[in-house]
């Protein structure tokens, strides 16, 4: 067990920048902006202060709507340094999420983006039309009692709007001494984030993240890493999501490297071309990401070489995939994780100095003070070695979910236990192999069937880029089988040579009902593919409903 550490976000990021000052701390390839550790923190401090002059109090929830942008990333450490709850939303929310979001969350101030064009404040004006009109006294949106207060970035501001550059500047006249004394209030078991789960179950939940329990899963990861002040972080993910917001860009600030914005949102092609012209040597994403890298046109004709480590996560990480980007994309040193935001984000890593097989077909062993155990679901007993179970986590969970007593109590157990809802197998070393989520298994003929046993053979097949595996209902056996499959470009393989392939390496339990051709599968921003869209979709196809 590695010692845990007790700070704040805030105090860590100012110890981080007094050790490496004139470190570059931040790219921002699409503003053409660069700051050291030095500059970073000066620009977060006057953001900070602009705050405290507006009357952001400690505990106060802050909404932040942006795509990958600097402002982002300053105002998620200026928010920490005053002791207010970052609430993350996506950028693409429409009026609806938005409106259930800061509600849901009683956020008093909402960032977004202005400006001509900006998607976000067009979609805030829908939800409230007399936004930025004079004479609402100063109420942003009838819609939303709580919110007191808009900031925006870039261009100039509507009525009763603030501009985030006014506000940074107006922080650094701010009397010496207010900043360091809120900052100091600031207690490591207060919560950081207030960050949304996908929703894809039910109404999405707030999920209340600690300073403690954010920092210690990132720094147990970033040592896992090997992450120093060297190293160059390549933001390929959302920053409103945890894998962007704390998985990358706390590592980076817990050790000194860098975080390089390639664009506003994933672009295959702009990452490529960051990761070469900044000689990044991390890259983070979903095994879809780097399907999409890999696909990219003149894909090879860029430098990766720099590339060492990086992590792949956030779904089931195919062998095939791990192994091309292992051999072919030289990030000799990734790693596969496994985590949840419930979690505080990672729970299970990979080691670098694993053996190939173990780095292409688990996920890792619990982290530095996080305890794992697998339980059967339906009897709620520990199951032996190597039997699928429930994936359970106690360490470092979330304080719960906000303003949501009976979810957080079906989440978390008596003794701890955050029940997550996935599968997995663990070997007698600790390895953990997951199978899938609890509610995606297929149950087929009173069998259950995991959708990772038949992807894992598919995509062994020389002419499959990508598949996706999932349970389509039936009258006779329950369930059904259905495999949607991505070619390779070029690639002409039939459904007849498929199901040749399939009936020669896989059990007759295990034989896809349905397989169609696809050239794009429904994705969450964060990379992952919604197989609960892919089953809504078959079952109209197929006359299922």
């Amino acid at each position: 067990m590695e010692e845990l550490v007790r700070t704040t976000v805030g105090d860590l990021v100012d110890r981080v920048a007094s050790r490496f000052p004139d470190r570059e701390a931040l790219v921002d390839i699409p503003a053409g902006r660069r700051y050291t550790y030095r500059e970073l923190v000066r620009t977060v401090d006057a953001l900070a202060g602009g705050l405290l002059k507006i009357g952001v109090e400690r505990g106060e929830h802050l909404a932040l709507w942006t795509p990958n942008l600097a402002e982002y990333i300053i105002t998620e450490f200026a928010a920490a340094k005053i002791g207010a709850v970052l609430v993350s939303v996506d950028p693409n929310a429409r009026p609806e999420q938005l409106e259930y979001l800061l509600r849901q969350s009683d956020s008093q101030t909402l960032v977004l983006p202005g400006g001509e064009g900006s998607l976000q404040l067009e979609t805030f004006r829908r939800l409230c039309p007399e936004a930025g009109n004079p004479g609402t006294g100063g109420q942003p949106c009838a819609a939303l009692p709580e919110l007191k207060r808009l900031i925006v970035i870039a261009g100039r501001p509507l009525p009763g709007m603030i501009a985030w550059e006014d506000l940074r500047e107006a922080g650094r006249d701010l009397p010496a001494g207010r900043l360091a004394e809120r900052q100091a209030a600031c207690r490591p078991d207060d919560v950081v984030t207030l960050l949304y789960t996908s929703g894809t179950t039910g109404a999405p939940k707030g999920v209340m993240s600690t300073h403690f329990g954010i920092i210690n899963t990132t720094l147990a990861s970033a040592r896992n890493q090997r992450l120093t002040a060297e190293d160059r972080l390549c933001l390929s993910v959302p920053l409103a999501h945890m894998f962007g917001c704390v998985c990358v860009t706390l590592a980076a600030a817990a050790t000194g490297a860098a975080v390089v914005i390639p664009a506003p949102a994933f672009d295959a092609p702009k990452v490529l071309a960051a990761i070469a012209a900044e000689r990044c040597t991390a890259l983070y994403g979903s095994p879809a990401s780097f399907i999409a890298l890999m696909e990219a046109p003149d894909y090879r004709r860029f430098d990766l070489r720099s590339l060492r480590t990086g992590i792949m996560g956030g779904a089931q990480c195919p062998l095939e995939v791990m192994k091309r980007v292992v051999e072919e994309m030289g990030v000799r040193e990734i790693v596969i994780g496994y985590g949840q935001t419930e979690a505080s984000s990672w729970v299970t890593m990979t080691r670098p100095d694993d053996p190939l097989e173990l780095r292409v077909s688990t996920v890792g062993r619990p982290l530095a003070n996080v305890a794992v155990k697998l339980i059967d679901p339906a009897t709620g007993r520990e199951v032996s070695t190597g039997e699928a179970g429930e994936v359970c986590v106690r360490g470092l969970n979330m304080k719960g979910y906000y303003k949501m007593p009976a979810a957080t109590a079906a989440a978390i157990d008596a003794q701890g236990w955050l029940h997550t809802g996935d599968l997995a197998t663990m070997d007698r070393d600790g390895y953990v192999r997951t199978t899938g989520r609890l509610k995606e298994a297929i149950l087929r003929g009173g069998e259950t069937i995991y959708p990772a046993e038949v992807e894992e053979v598919l995509f062994s097949h020389p002419q499959i880029s990508h598949v996706q595996v999932f349970g389509v209902p039936d009258r006779a056996a329950g369930e059904e089988i259905a495999a949607w499959i991505k070619l390779e470009e070029g690639a002409s393989a039939t459904e007849e040579e498929l199901r040749r392939f399939c009936r020669e390496n896989l059990p007759e339990r295990h034989q896809p009902r349905y397989i169609k051709f696809v050239t794009e599968f429904p994705m969450t921003p964060l990379g992952k593919v919604q197989k609960f869209r892919l089953r809504e979709m078959a079952i109209e196809e197929y006359g299922l409903a």
